[in-house]
């Protein structure tokens, strides 16, 4: 049983997600952080209104039964802050993807003198003209 299991996560490439999970996860966790403690601060002195990630659109104000006022607003600044947060962690996901996976060659080709047609640099006959290659 416990070979299967072995075998499963090993064949499945099961483990090699849940360590992208968990690492993802945490890459998260550290960019969120930056975000908001470093980011944010800053961009809360150039916002006029200080506080952006509290701005709402109050909509209705009332009471409820208990004699707390409550608020029907649209949280637009929570809705901005999480979209930047989203983008910031894209990037950084993006960047470490492109930095880690190998770079792709594109196969060496040559032109078809005929049909100018790209063909692989080891053919000898072209693939859409049937001309035969040097």
């Amino acid at each position: 049983m416990l070979n299967e299991f072995k075998d499963f996560l090993l064949k499945t490439n099961a483990l090699a997600l849940a360590i992208g999970v968990i690492i993802g996860a945490a890459t998260g966790k550290v960019v969120s952080a930056v975000v908001d403690d470093l980011l944010m601060p800053v961009i809360g002195l150039i916002m006029p209104a200080g506080d952006w990630k509290n701005a709402q659109l109050v909509l209705t104000q009332g009471v409820d039964a208990a004699g707390a006022p409550t608020v029907n607003a649209i949280k637009y600044g929570h809705f901005l802050s999480a979209t930047l947060d989203f983008v910031i962690i894209a990037y950084v996901v993006f960047m470490i993807t492109k930095f880690l996976l190998p770079k792709e060659v594109p196969p060496a080709t040559k032109q078809c003198p005929e049909c100018l047609e790209p063909v692989p640099a080891a053919a000898h006959k072209c693939k859409a003209c049937a001309t035969a290659l040097a």
